[in-house]
């Protein structure tokens, strides 16, 4: 059971990624209010995510790139950090995007960002184990 339960974070963690970058291609519109008005190029911020993703998701899910794939992910949550500290900024809210409860933000920054760290942490860790 373990193994299997190793498996399916890693191959959830390829999938994760990889339908997260598609998504920035389907709904740009969603992920560019994100991106904290200080970046210039933002247009260009999106795409570079989402291939970034794309990239990376399927990295994971191959043997002999997933410890460098992991790693990219977890450097790509460093980069994210300013995007989820200007949602808090802007009171969690993006009028026509998304709005939260403040605490949500928060909750995801605080939170489930360092899960999703150590989740990256994890599988550059568990990376031998085989397909």
């Amino acid at each position: 059971m373990k193994k299997f339960a190793q498996k399916f974070l890693i191959y959830s963690m390829g999938y994760f990624y990889l339908v997260a970058g598609v998504n920035h291609f389907n709904s740009p519109d969603f992920y560019l209010p994100l991106i904290p008005p200080f970046f210039s190029k933002p247009e260009l911020i999106n795409i570079l995510s989402g291939v970034a993703e794309i990239l990376l998701g399927l990295g994971v899910l191959y043997l002999p790139t997933r410890k460098r794939a992991a790693w990219g992910i977890f450097g790509m949550l460093i980069c994210f950090i300013p995007s989820h500290v200007y949602f808090i900024q802007v009171g969690s809210c993006i009028e026509g995007v998304l709005c939260a409860p403040e605490w949500m933000g928060w909750l995801r920054l605080l939170l489930f960002h360092p899960i999703l760290l150590y989740w990256a942490f994890w599988v550059s860790k568990n990376d031998s184990l085989k397909n």
